[in-house]
């Protein structure tokens, strides 16, 4: 080999290594396990969710998948851990609605939420249930408006938390509707279901996971879904745009986030097998079975909606004076 060969093969290979997204990197990731790291205690959706995904996805990558729950602080224990991690695309934030309320909600961070994560995939997305105790005299959810509206202030709605998605949902739907409602706060998604089951309070937006038994045993009515389209789980019901509440369109939700500066051709590689896992016709049925409905997107259509959605509850937080200590 000549003198200008080698130089030659030198120039290629150190452009090679300077190409954006990391061409190097995506030439042999994964080598490893893949830690994914998840807001909430294991039983949840999101733990359901990863733990369907997990193991096909670790063949797709010739790697195991590694399910690390580190929940408490409202996602933020979970978030600040990958936020600290290495930029490799070895441990990844399964993020949910966290990742776009939570800089408005808490006075201060520990991270950036918009600067501190690269988007991946979104994975799934869910409705919320808008159910109502028997005793109330609504079976629509403009039947809920009218009596809202006849004695303002007077209904109440509970929620899993102050500053939850189900309390913001509520937050939203005041707004949306033109209706004063008094928020009432619980410890956690089945406490609330259960103290709307005990006529604790009269009204919610409940997951379908901790909703529709107790619909289904005539403890509960469901009025409507909270999405946009109506969901394949319960067709039957309509949803809150559909019933009179134009634009309103609130789901629970799920999507891979990695560390800032991850290279782009390693986020490419766990986005596209990602997406792959989630058109399988098994791992659909078994999503759908969970009452979710599998997206799989680009990064670059995730990174829209996390700004979307950040944009519109920093307005009803903001508006409804809400803030996390």
């Amino acid at each position: 080999m000549t003198l200008r060969s080698v130089l030659t093969a030198a120039a290629q290979a150190a452009l090679l290594l300077m190409l954006p997204g990391g061409y190097a990197a995506a030439q042999t990731y994964p080598t490893k396990p893949i830690r994914l790291v998840l807001p909430f205690a294991p039983g949840g959706s999101t733990d359901t969710l990863s733990r369907i995904l997990g193991p096909r996805l670790g063949e797709a990558l010739g790697q195991t998948i590694v399910i690390d729950n580190r929940g408490g602080g409202g996602g933020n224990i979970a978030a600040e851990i990958v936020a600290r991690s290495a930029p490799d695309g070895y441990t990844i934030l399964v993020g949910s609605a966290m990742l776009t309320t939570n800089k408005s909600l808490y006075n201060k961070l520990s991270y950036d939420p918009e600067r501190d994560f690269a988007p991946v995939t979104h994975l799934a997305t869910g409705p919320y249930v808008v159910v109502v105790h028997p005793s109330l005299p609504a079976k629509t959810i403009s039947d809920v408006i009218a009596l809202a509206k006849a004695k303002p202030g007077g209904l109440h709605f509970g929620s899993s938390g102050n500053g939850g998605a189900s309390h913001l949902a509520g937050e939203l739907f005041k707004r949306r509707a033109g209706i004063n409602m008094v928020h009432v706060p619980y410890k956690g998604g089945g406490p609330a279901a259960l103290a709307l089951v005990g006529g604790e309070i009269p009204f919610m937006f409940g997951t379908i996971a901790s909703s529709l038994a107790f619909v289904n045993a005539g403890k509960l009515r469901a009025l409507a879904v909270s999405s946009l389209q109506r969901s394949s789980f319960v067709p039957e019901l309509p949803t809150v745009d559909e019933s009179g509440v134009r634009g309103f369109n609130v789901t629970t939700w799920d999507s891979f986030v990695a560390p800032a500066g991850t290279p782009q051709s390693v986020i490419a590689r766990l986005s596209s097998e990602t997406v792959k896992v989630l058109r399988t016709p098994d791992i659909r049925d078994r999503i759908r079975k969970m009452g979710y409905e599998p997206t799989g997107t680009t990064p670059e259509e995730l990174g829209r909606y996390l700004r979307d959605e950040t944009e519109l509850w920093a307005k009803v937080i903001r508006e409804a004076n809400i803030r996390i200590e």
